[in-house]
């Protein structure tokens, strides 16, 4: 058929399936999210990796309706995490309600964000509302979802490369496009500090739900 090729597929046998997926699952079980961070750098070259994989998730139409920006600059994050904090000052003090503030109380969070200056890197997906073609304004399809897989792939790839992350996401964040000049089609879907965990490093004691309670074979 014009416009396709073939399909490069690695069979596996149903031991090596099963084998991988749960070596797999057991990796990914101990990925947690992480606000302490090590200032030490990462190779540059590593994160556009991380974010190349990312730009592989399948998406409506293939129409990858996402950019993410990748912030390295000190002055950049210091302006991000200002404006990031003043958003979480008036959350934390009046915009969330009781029962959110009671649910975020066993994570330990609050206003300040230091971990936005002291990750080596920033990365921050937008996603791309619709897009500019010349003078034309064009349709994307399944943007949220097309953007949540690539933010999942993302996720994974930083826990693979042995990296730790946070998915931090002051409400509003249209700062974003004001600091890093995206163009107004574009909408900030969350900031991923990205690094290396301090050596004090903490994490809440927190269990996940039971494959039972999140899963039913029909």
């Amino acid at each position: 058929m014009s416009g396709f090729i073939p399909y490069a597929f690695d069979a596996l046998s149903h031991e090596e399936s099963t084998a991988k997926a749960e070596a797999f699952y057991e990796y990914m079980n101990k990925r947690r999210s992480v606000r302490s961070f090590s200032d030490a750098d990462v190779p540059e070259q590593l994160i556009q990796t991380l974010v190349a994989t990312a730009g592989t998730a399948p998406s409506g139409a293939h129409l990858q309706p996402w950019f993410f920006a990748v912030v390295r600059d000190s002055e950049i994050k210091r302006k991000i995490r200002l404006a990031a904090e003043e958003e979480e000052r008036k959350n934390y003090s009046g915009r969330l309600t009781d029962q959110w503030l009671k649910d975020l109380e066993p994570l330990g969070t609050d206003a300040h964000k230091e971990h936005l200056e002291v990750a080596p890197y920033l990365i921050i997906p937008f996603r791309q509302n619709y897009r500019i073609e010349g003078e034309k304004r064009l349709k994307n399809y399944y943007v949220q979802e097309s953007v949540g897989i690539a933010l999942g792939m993302l996720i994974t790839a930083i826990h693979n490369a042995g990296l730790v992350t946070l998915t931090h996401t002051p409400n509003p964040m249209n700062f974003l496009n004001t600091i890093l000049e995206r163009p107004k089609h574009e909408s900030p879907v969350v900031i991923l500090p990205i690094g290396y965990p301090a050596d004090d490093a903490q994490v809440p004691d927190l269990q996940r739900k039971s494959l039972s309670e999140i899963s039913r074979i029909y």
